[in-house]
């Protein structure tokens, strides 16, 4: 579409008629000084009123001008522009462990990995502004979704995410040397890992106390949320008796290296609590904002100023004649 930055200068198309208009009234300095001479002698444009082709062509003139003074300019699409003033990894433990089914989702009793698919949807679709990426870990990690701004494939990535599909072990250092290395090739500010794990680091090639050292030189905060009910009630063979599942979670090194790196160690016990800590997560990592959209302009004021000078030209020409055969006449006369 075409619009004018400057529109209300077409308050200005009048001013030379209402000159016109108070000529008349003027001393005959002041009406030479603002009008100027109109040729009243030639058909050279196929005019048959002498004076209709000049005030027409001044008029159009004028009107040309105008609009190039409101500089037109035309719009391309809204084009969306993200701020990209943090970017987010989040990593899930696909471990055996991942499978002990002491959550609830509405009243119906799921595993530990269920219930963070389901959390974490509400989470990645509010963190709009932001990039986000997904890794898995187990026996070793990987890169699932690389830094986008697509919640949308991310979320579905997340959702076909199935447990022993790398193993049955943990693979903590490798998950968070996996993400500084990824942020590092990024080389961005406000670098974010959400680790979510139900264990303690049982696999991998970099031991959590390596892969702490790298988030902290490369300026990698880590948010560590550890995963599981501290209680259960499972039936024996003397009868039912309380267990705890989490027996294998290292809160320790999970929290150190939350608290050494700028972020914080949460502990989710069931889903309304991990559903706190993730509104918890976007009051310390607020949005970065929502998503603003540019408009790419073309400016167009050279069309109509180009033709205003044409049309000038033109006029010029025209007025020359008449003087050139006043001048002949009067040097035979």
């Amino acid at each position: 579409m075409i619009e004018f930055a400057w529109p209300w200068l077409a308050l200005l198309w009048p001013l030379p008629l209402l000159i016109r208009w108070l000529a008349p009234h003027q001393p005959p300095r002041f009406s030479r000084l603002w009008l100027p001479h109109i040729p009243t002698q030639s058909t050279q444009f196929g005019f048959h009123n002498r004076a209709a082709w000049p005030l027409a062509l001044a008029l159009c003139i004028w009107t040309a001008a105008v609009i190039a003074m409101m500089r037109p300019q035309w719009l391309g699409e809204p084009v969306p522009i993200q701020n990209q003033a943090r970017e987010m990894f989040i990593a899930v433990d696909l471990s055996v462990s991942m499978e002990i089914a002491d959550m609830r989702i509405n009243g119906r009793q799921v595993d530990r990995l269920t219930m963070v698919k389901h959390v974490l949807s509400n989470f990645i679709a509010r963190r709009s502004g932001d990039r986000l990426g997904l890794i898995l870990f187990a026996d070793t990690a990987y890169v699932q979704a690389p830094m986008t701004y697509d919640r949308n494939t991310v979320q579905q990535l997340l959702d076909e995410a199935v447990l022993r599909l790398i193993g049955e072990r943990t693979a903590i250092g490798d998950a968070i040397a996996l993400s500084v290395k990824r942020f590092r090739e990024r080389e961005q500010s406000n670098n974010i890992l959400v680790l979510l794990t139900d264990g303690q680091n049982t696999a991998g090639s970099v031991s959590p106390q390596q892969a702490l050292e790298l988030a902290k030189f490369y300026g990698v905060k880590i948010y560590a949320i550890g995963v599981g009910a501290d209680e259960i009630v499972v039936d024996g063979f003397f009868g039912p008796r309380r267990v705890n599942p989490s027996r294998d979670l290292d809160e320790d090194m999970l929290r150190s290296l939350a608290e050494q790196t700028g972020g914080a160690y949460f502990r989710a016990r069931n889903t309304e609590e991990l559903e706190q800590i993730y509104q918890t997560l976007d009051d310390y990592e607020p949005v970065a904002g929502e998503q603003q959209l540019l408009r790419p302009q073309r400016s167009l004021f050279h069309w109509p100023a180009s033709f205003a000078l044409l049309l000038a030209a033109l006029w010029l020409v025209a007025a020359q004649r008449p003087l050139r055969s006043s001048l002949l006449r009067g040097t035979n006369g």
